[in-house]
């Protein structure tokens, strides 16, 4: 029989709950506040934690992340309970690691649904994690990066995008590894003087989001999706597991994370060292190859995000892009910019 910890201060909803998951078969061990929950859970390691997050002595985002740091309680899967439906509450819940999100008031069907579904995934892991722990056998499942991204595929969490909306902010925790399956991800900061500096652009089939697999280092710039964009996160303790058992693969993703540091390196030092023209040239281009634009097809790009990557401010984008028209370069279709000479372009380069 299943045990379940639910975490819950009022006390009718507790014992209603309580006594509707015992007649679903569940063993249920209950918890007045998260600081008791909390200590609970480490002592008793339920198979499953329904948690509220408006709680006294520690809410529910503590208890996830206190339940994070240990090792024998990270991989217990865990659904917050709570009446706040507002979309950023339920990001930085699932940002923090949660399985599941159920608002109040919700349905028998709804939380026993919920948790049957989490419990199954949990016993899948589970075994995948086990079967990692053998070496030959987690060669053979995944071998390399490509292996690794249908992993991501077949075992993440889905996350879709709007235009302009925000993944992660830095300093946040960094909980997720994302894969982008459509669309495209700037990666940026911002200078003392409140400019931004675009770091990187990830489009379908790219890896983002990593800072170190060792310690536990926030989001050290902010994601944000340039058009409509599809994820598939990977936690980073799922992450870590598979490298600790795959040389070969880790190996390969120090490749891709040096490649990534040489990446920004040359983009700096074009952004110090090019002229405004070879830097916008070079933008231009590099936006039509993520986008993967075909000969003559616009470029549907901000002037910000394109002087953002170029380095250099957005007026002074204008006026070049302007001149590369008289030239014959582009053509500007509204906001859209359009490659008619490609090779002149690389030429400016």
């Amino acid at each position: 029989m299943k045990t379940i910890l639910l975490i819950e201060d009022d006390v009718v909803l507790r014992e209603n709950t309580k006594e509707l998951l015992e007649l679903s078969d569940y063993t249920v061990t209950t918890a007045s506040n998260g600081k008791l929950g909390l200590q609970t859970a480490i002592a008793t390691r339920p198979d499953i934690i329904v948690c509220d997050i408006m709680m006294p002595e520690l809410d529910g985002y503590g208890v996830l992340e206190g339940l994070t740091k240990q090792e024998h309680t990270m991989h217990i899967p865990f659904i917050f309970l709570s009446a706040k439906t507002e979309r950023q509450d339920v990001r930085k819940g699932m940002d923090l690691g949660a399985d599941d999100y159920i608002t109040k008031p919700f349905s028998e069907d709804e939380i026993i649904s919920a948790i049957e579904s989490r419990l199954a995934k949990a016993a899948i892991l589970k075994d995948r994690r086990n079967t990692q722990h053998k070496e030959d056998n987690t060669t053979d499942e995944i071998r390399s990066l490509n292996d690794l991204k249908n992993f991501f595929d077949d075992n993440g969490e889905v996350f879709n995008f709007g235009k302009d909306e925000t993944v992660y902010t830095e300093g946040k925790n960094s909980n997720y590894i994302y894969l982008v399956t459509k669309g495209i991800v700037k990666c940026h900061k911002l200078d003392e003087k409140g400019k931004e500096l675009t770091t990187a652009l990830h489009k379908e089939d790219d890896l983002f989001g990593y800072t170190s697999f060792t310690q536990n280092i926030p989001y050290q710039e902010t994601a944000t999706t340039i058009s409509e964009a599809s994820l598939v996160g990977l936690s980073k303790n799922e992450l870590t597991t598979i490298l600790n058992t795959n040389h070969k693969l880790t190996l390969e993703l120090i490749q891709l994370l040096t490649d990534d540091i040489s990446g920004v390196k040359n983009q700096l030092l074009e952004m110090a060292y090019s002229s405004v023209y070879k830097k916008t040239a070079t933008t231009i281009l590099k936006f039509a190859d993520k986008l993967n634009c075909k000969p003559n097809e616009a470029i549907k790009i901000s002037r910000s995000d394109l002087a953002s990557v170029a380095g250099i401010a957005t007026e002074t984008l204008i006026r070049t892009i302007s001149s590369f028209k008289k030239q014959g370069l582009i053509a500007i279709e509204g906001r859209n910019i359009k490659i008619i000479d490609i090779e002149g372009l690389k030429d400016v380069c």
